[in-house]
C-alpha cells in the first residue's frame, strides 16, 4: 500500500514527480553527446479535477447567498446572520479546493501546501460549526418563542459567530504553525500534510457536534409536534391535517440530518481508522461526498427560505411573486 500516491491536497503523487524529474532522465542517458532534456510531463489526477469542479460549483452557489444577504438590509435577523456565516464558510471551502488544485500542479512548495490545507480545514470547520449554530438558533426560536426576538438573542448570535470562527481559524492555523507531517512522514494522516492526531481531533469533534445536533433536532421535533397539535386544536383541524403537518416537519428534519451524516460520516470514520499508507482512492472517495455538503447547504438552508426567495426575486426582477407574498409559515418550516 505504500506505493499508492497520496491525496493531492499536497501536490503531485510522488511516483509521478520522481518519474518526471530531469536529473533521473539525464542519469539514464549515456554520456556520448549533448542530449536535450525533455520537459517533465504534468500528470493530472482525475479525482483532483472532480474536486476542483466541485469547488467551483460551491463558490458559485454560496456567492449568490452571500450577495443576497449582504445586499438586503431586511436580512439582518440572527437566523440570516448564521445562514450568511454558513454560506461564507462554504464559499471559502470551495475557493480552497480551487486554490489547492492550482498550487498542487503549478506552484508546489511547503508554504503553499500548508496555507492551502489551513484554509480548507478552517473553512470546512466553520461550515460544520455554522450548521451547529443554526441548529441551536432554531431550537431557541421554538423553545423561547416569546423572548426570541430580543437584543439578548442578537448578542448571543454574535457571540456564537465569534466563537465558531475563532475556533475554526485556530484549527486551520495548526498545520501552518508546525503541527504537520512534512518532516516526519510516518505521522501523516490520509490527507497530507495533516498529522494523524490532527485528523483524529477533527473527526472526534465532528462526531461530538453531530451527536449534539441530533439531540437538538430530536427536541425540535418534539416541539414542532406539540405546536402542530395545539394549532390543530385551536383551529379545529382534522386529525389528518395535524398528521400531515407533523410528518412534513419530521421529514424536513430527517432530510437535514440525513444529508449531513451521509456527506461527512464516511470521511470522518475513515480518517479515524486509516493513515497515509492506505490507497488514496479511498480518501478521494470519502472526501468528495463531504464537499457535496457545501453544495447542498444553500439549497436546504438558503434557497428554501421564504425571505431569501423574496430578496432574490427583488434583486433579479424587482418584484415579489404572489405565491411568495401570500404563503404563511407553518410549524413544519424548521
Amino acid at each position: 500500500m505504500n506505493e499508492d500516491p497520496k491525496v493531492n491536497l499536497s501536490g503531485l503523487p510522488r511516483d509521478c514527480i520522481d518519474a518526471s524529474a530531469p536529473e533521473n532522465i539525464s542519469a539514464a542517458v549515456p554520456s556520448q553527446g549533448p542530449v536535450a532534456e525533455s520537459e517533465p510531463e504534468l500528470v493530472v489526477n482525475p479525482w483532483d479535477i472532480v474536486l476542483c469542479s466541485s469547488g467551483t460549483l460551491i463558490c458559485c452557489e454560496n456567492a449568490i447567498v452571500v450577495l443576497i444577504i449582504f445586499h438586503s438590509p431586511s436580512l439582518r435577523a440572527p437566523m440570516f446572520l448564521l445562514i450568511g456565516s454558513l454560506a461564507l464558510a462554504d464559499l471559502l471551502a470551495g475557493l480552497g479546493l480551487i486554490i489547492n488544485f492550482i498550487f498542487a500542479y503549478l506552484l508546489q512548495s511547503e508554504a503553499t501546501k500548508l496555507v492551502t490545507i489551513g484554509l480548507i480545514v478552517a473553512s470546512f470547520s466553520a461550515s460544520v460549526c455554522s450548521l451547529l449554530a443554526i441548529t441551536v438558533d432554531r431550537y431557541l426560536s421554538l423553545y423561547y418563542a416569546l423572548t426570541y426576538h430580543s437584543e439578548r438573542t442578537v448578542t448571543f448570535t454574535y457571540v456564537m459567530l465569534v466563537m465558531l470562527w475563532g475556533t475554526s481559524i485556530c484549527l486551520g492555523l495548526l498545520p501552518v504553525m508546525g503541527w504537520n507531517c512534512l518532516r516526519d512522514e510516518s505521522t501523516c494522516s490520509v490527507v497530507r500534510p495533516l498529522t494523524k492526531n490532527n485528523a483524529a481531533i477533527l473527526s472526534i469533534s465532528f462526531l461530538f457536534m453531530f451527536a449534539l445536533m441530533l439531540q437538538l433536532y430530536i427536541q425540535i421535533c418534539k416541539i414542532v409536534m406539540r405546536h402542530a397539535h395545539q394549532i390543530a386544536l385551536q383551529h379545529h383541524f382534522l386529525a389528518t391535517s395535524h398528521y400531515v403537518t407533523t410528518r412534513k416537519g419530521v421529514s424536513t428534519l430527517a432530510l437535514i440530518l440525513g444529508t449531513f451524516a451521509a456527506c461527512w460520516m464516511p470521511f470522518t470514520l475513515y480518517s479515524l481508522i486509516a493513515d497515509y499508507t492506505y490507497p488514496s482512492i479511498y480518501t478521494y472517495a470519502t472526501l468528495l461526498p463531504a464537499t457535496y455538503n457545501s453544495i447542498i447547504n444553500p439549497v436546504i438552508y438558503a434557497f428554501r427560505n421564504q425571505e431569501i426567495q423574496k430578496a432574490l426575486c427583488l434583486i433579479c426582477c424587482g418584484c415579489i411573486p404572489s405565491t411568495l407574498s401570500q404563503r404563511a409559515r407553518s410549524p413544519s418550516d424548521v
